[in-house]
């Protein structure tokens, strides 16, 4: 059974009053340390033994003579033997006896079973702690599920691989790396046979995995990732915000479409099939003929869930899209927390906050703004679960 909400709550009675912003260190931590040291809030991360050096060495927090901060953005680290340790009740104790906010990215809900993060995890989250299930495309109420009911526009699923006309992509976990995309497009269902057998003897995939992936129709078009910011602690009309697009870079598909067709066609047949593995992001605008839509698509989700997953959305997250020849967006994934592009604006701002927030403003420094005004106006429960 999930923590009540009330549960987690009251723990802030005994938080200090400005608590310590901490994540997973992994994915996005970087911008969630910058955010919170840029808002005058200090800043912990949670690294895995031996992953540690990025966080505790070159982006420590040095001070100078005066106490201040001189360099770096990573005010603390504590390491584990293994991320999933962070909910050892140890570890729990001490980061509520330290006033830690747990700010989740999704090296937090992979590395960490969701079951122990809905039923034993007792340390605030800033965010939707109920919505991280939904990023599981194995489950039975789903980010596709919560999209349909929201009128989103997704992409069509094909439940039999028999079925296939057409270019379709296979969704399913990579084998050994389980943060990463097992994905492979297939355009017939001999095709479907063919490159699921080479990926399972490849070691990329599993059997058991590919008996419960999702095929669904391949969108042509751009990849948009809309990251939003949603906020309680204002009226309804004023809580969605646009902060900023990025678009992923991914091995080893960037690399083979780099290349001329001629020396595709010169690669092995295994070569030829590539890897969605995320390396890394690059940064986006839209055409503004377009934003309304999009508006739209966000407004839309977070309504759904108010309404099927009470309280909701709350705080960061990244609808992943692709546009059409019309400019129309197609929803294809859902990350109901920070998404995983956000450390291209860490510093300078995303395009579309600053405009709004006539100021820097990246994701990771809005979550540490509506803790500040969440702790200034005594309405941080409203933004924690």
């Amino acid at each position: 059974m999930t923590i009540p909400v009330g549960e987690i709550r009251s723990l802030l009675e005994e938080y200090p009053r400005t608590p310590v912003v901490g994540t997973v260190g992994s994915h996005s931590a970087l911008d969630i340390a910058d955010g919170a040291v840029t808002e005058g809030l200090s800043s912990l991360v949670l690294a895995q033994a031996g992953r540690e050096a990025t966080y505790a060495k070159y982006f420590r927090t040095v001070r100078g003579h005066g106490g201040g901060r001189r360099r770096g953005c990573v005010d603390d680290v504590w390491t584990f033997p293994h991320f999933s340790d962070v909910v050892a009740a140890e570890a729990q104790e001490r980061l509520r006896t330290h006033g830690v906010l747990l700010v989740p990215n999704r090296a937090f809900s992979s590395y960490v079973a969701l079951s122990a993060i809905e039923d034993e995890f007792r340390v605030p989250i800033v965010g939707s702690r109920n919505l991280l299930r939904i990023e599981e495309r194995t489950e039975r109420e789903n980010y596709y599920t919560l999209l349909d009911r929201a009128g989103i526009p997704i992409p069509h699923a094909i439940a039999d691989p028999n079925a296939i006309d057409g270019l379709a992509i296979v969704k399913l976990p990579h084998a050994t790396r389980r943060l990463e995309r097992g994905f492979f497009t297939v355009s017939s269902p001999e095709e479907y046979r063919r490159k699921s057998a080479h990926l399972i003897a490849r070691g990329t995939i599993t059997a058991d995995d590919l008996a419960t992936a999702r095929i669904e129709e391949y969108i042509l078009g751009p990849v948009f990732n809309f990251n939003f910011f949603f906020s309680p602690l204002v009226p309804r009309e004023e809580g969605l915000e646009l902060l900023g697009v990025d678009e992923r870079r991914e091995s080893t598909l960037d690399g083979l479409v780099r290349l001329p067709a001629a020396q595709q066609l010169e690669l092995s047949e295994a070569a030829r099939i590539p890897e969605y593995t995320v390396v890394g992001h690059g940064t986006l605008t839209v055409r503004e003929s377009i934003l309304e839509e999009v508006f739209r698509l966000g407004e839309k989700f977070v309504n759904a869930t108010r309404e099927h997953h009470a309280p909701g959305i709350l705080g960061a997250f990244c609808l992943q899209t692709c546009l059409d020849r019309d400019g129309h967006p197609t929803v294809f994934d859902v990350a109901a927390r920070i998404g995983g592009g956000t450390n291209i604006h860490l510093g300078l701002g995303h395009p579309y906050g600053n405009a709004l927030w006539r100021t820097p403003m990246s994701t990771g420094r809005r979550i540490a703004l509506e803790i500040r005004r969440g702790v200034d106006d005594g309405r941080l429960k409203e933004i924690v679960t």
